[in-house]
């Protein structure tokens, strides 16, 4: 058989060409297709890569964070010396010995407080103890009954604490006893038993008779113008006479004839008044 006439060399050229870019365009497309392939491959990689490191080191910096709160608690807790420097170990040295002396400073402090206030205490017992005792002499030894020395009005009441008008005097005064009104010459009996202390001429009050009594009790009897119904040192009896009405008391001696009449309690003025019955 002979050459097809239609074809010819440069067709046959043409058809090699063909098939020739044919194949390069398609070994191109595998090369692109594989260099995508590894360049897509690979980034993905590379991301999970870096999620996963990420991931990973958020892990490890909660579990290191948690140890170290922990370890931080645990010694809080514990508060040894360990891991402290020698300057804080000092410190707290320091301040343990500072909170021990302050300890120590504020239990003495207690004890003399206790000691002060025990000893306030005591002290404060005697006297009831005292008073004890007294009211039990009191109850065994009562206090003695007086009666008026003469009969009368009181016409100056006692003012221990307080003045009163002195007609002789012209001026306010105090006035230890109670003047009762009675003309010269009345009897004056002794206020209650007793012993004769004193006769005397008081330069203010006269003729004086001083009478003790029990309990710590005397009785004052001025202005008398005789008292030789008695001696000192005589024991006397409730209403025994001992003396008359006189007018011989200087500070007195403008008043009304009347008897000065006092009565002292362990040394001090008290009023008759309240002792009289």
């Amino acid at each position: 058989m002979g050459r097809n006439p239609r074809y010819s060399d440069f067709d046959d050229d043409r058809i090699k060409k063909i098939i020739y870019l044919t194949g390069a365009i398609l070994a191109i497309g595998v090369l692109i297709f594989t260099i995508a392939y590894m360049l897509y491959g690979n980034n993905s990689d590379s991301e999970i890569d870096t999620q996963d490191f990420a991931y990973l080191n958020t892990i490890t910096n909660t579990t290191n964070q948690s140890t170290q709160n922990t370890l931080n608690t645990d010694a809080e807790q514990a508060s040894t010396p360990i891991g402290k420097s020698v300057y804080e170990m000092q410190n707290n040295t320091v301040s343990e010995n500072v909170v021990n002396n302050t300890t120590n400073t504020t239990t003495v402090a207690e004890n003399k407080e206790n000691t002060k206030t025990s000893s306030t205490t005591n002290v404060k017992e005697e006297p009831e103890e005292e008073s004890v005792e007294t009211t039990l002499i009191e109850q065994v030894n009562p206090d003695p009954t007086f009666i008026k020395p003469c009969e009368g009005n009181i016409i100056r009441e006692f003012a221990k604490d307080k003045f009163v008008y002195s007609d002789t005097l012209k001026e306010w005064v105090s006035h230890y006893g109670i003047d009762i009104q009675a003309d010269s010459t009345s009897v004056v009996k002794s206020s209650e038993a007793g012993t004769v202390k004193s006769i005397k001429n008081d330069p203010r009050y006269g003729l004086t008779v001083v009478i003790s009594h029990a309990n710590g009790f005397s009785t004052v009897y001025s202005n008398l113008a005789t008292a030789e119904f008695v001696v000192e040192g005589e024991e006397v009896e409730e209403g025994q006479t001992i003396g008359t009405v006189g007018n011989t008391a200087t500070f007195e001696i403008l008043d009304e004839s009347h008897l000065h009449f006092e009565m002292l309690k362990d040394g001090e003025y008290v009023d008759p008044e309240i002792y009289c019955r």
